[in-house]
């Protein structure tokens, strides 16, 4: 039997930041620790969140790195222990919403964060004594605002998942105008990270056919606007279709993804200064071309249902358009040019073999294929 499952409340729209004040009562949540990044705190936007929320918060971490870290994680969460709150606001990208998440947990259960990661069988271990949380995205890429899971890297350097429906946020609100300011590369990479959440959650071979559903529109609105919402960044009609395509994307990867997120969780865990949006731009046009090996239920007339979605004749385009519109954003194409050396394959084989997308792409890849896929993406 399969299990379909949609809890999330979504404020969305043009001014719904608004809406703020009731969703804090709603979620029960009266002294909030905001949970930001230095880049939205520069942009004034903290003023706008503090201004609707209608309460004082009950303090404000705003060191999330780009790609979220152990060690942040404890700082927010000692913090959030100290200054006495229940509950969190998360304001930013990814990376925020993904720390407050952790934090979330670990303020509530303790102990050591690698003890939640799915990998290590922490699904179980995170319960409803789970903080809550209200997402306010301002870039649209990650879908984190819907998403059950948080991305975080350990001390260890492994990049891991923390899997569980106590992380859903208690609502999402997915206000366009925040993400007005979002300069080009940042646009496009967060965009192409939308796209292969919906791509991958698409071909993954689980059955849900309401996120198979959402996941094809999803990546219809994002193709259709990522280029103009990267050229033309104050066309409002182009952003609020990105908005709603990262959103969509996040609420069907229940199904879970594949072979270019468990190579992007592992380069990114190896460099972490690598944004993971481009590592999916970079890796999605091989692993598109590995996967059409699957069986015609899970590959095959699937491709052409990813072609009619990007306005392309044929699946067989699908893999040379990802890599067109990539250039065309202005975005790298291929690991060299992002520097990563080859001595490093190995390390990324190891670790995206180990890493839970893997588990959830439409062909079982070995060691070798990985390798081939890397060569492919070089």
């Amino acid at each position: 039997m399969a299990l379909i499952n949609y809890v999330t409340r979504v404020q969305f729209g043009f001014g719904e930041l608004a809406t703020l004040k009731s969703e804090l009562m709603l979620a029960g949540i009266t002294r909030p620790l905001i949970v930001t990044d230095k880049g939205v705190r520069k942009l004034g936007l903290l003023e706008k969140i503090e201004a609707t929320m209608g309460t004082v918060p009950a303090g404000i971490f705003d060191d999330t790195p780009g790609n979220p870290n152990e060690a942040a994680v404890r700082t927010a969460a000692k913090q959030f222990r100290e200054v006495e709150a229940d509950g969190i606001v998360a304001v930013g990208g990814g990376s925020a919403l993904d720390l407050a998440k952790a934090v979330a947990i670990l303020a509530a259960h303790g102990g050591e964060l690698k003890t939640y990661a799915m990998i290590e069988g922490g699904v179980e271990k995170i319960s409803g004594k789970t903080w809550p949380t209200i997402a306010i995205p301002t870039t649209a890429g990650t879908g984190s605002e819907v998403g059950r899971a948080a991305i975080i890297i350990l001390d260890d350097g492994r990049k891991v998942g923390l899997l569980s429906p106590y992380l859903i946020p208690k609502s999402a609100i997915v206000d366009p105008e925040l993400t007005l300011s979002l300069p080009a590369f940042l646009t496009a990479a967060t965009g192409m990270d939308a796209i292969s959440h919906c791509i991958e959650t698409y071909l993954a071979p689980s059955v849900n056919p309401p996120a198979d559903g959402i996941a094809l529109e999803g990546l219809r609105r994002g193709w259709a606007n990522i280029r103009l919402a990267t050229k033309s960044p104050d066309d409002r009609s182009a952003r609020a279709e990105m908005a709603i395509a990262a959103t969509m994307g996040a609420m069907a990867f229940q199904k879970g993804l594949g072979c270019v997120h468990s190579l992007s969780h592992a380069l990114g865990g190896i460099c972490p200064n690598l944004h993971h949006g481009t590592l999916n731009a970079v890796f999605m046009p091989a692993v598109i071309d590995f996967n059409r090996k699957a069986p015609i239920s899970t590959g095959g007339k699937k491709y052409d249902y990813l072609a009619r979605a990007m306005a392309l004749d044929s699946g067989d385009e699908v893999a040379v358009a990802i890599r067109e519109m990539t250039n065309a954003i202005g975005l790298p194409t291929r690991l060299s040019e992002l520097g990563v050396p080859k001595e490093l394959f190995d390390r990324i084989v190891t670790a995206a073999l180990a890493d839970h997308s893997h588990q959830t792409n439409p062909i079982d890849a070995s060691a070798a294929d990985y390798l081939s896929m890397l060569e492919a993406s070089y």
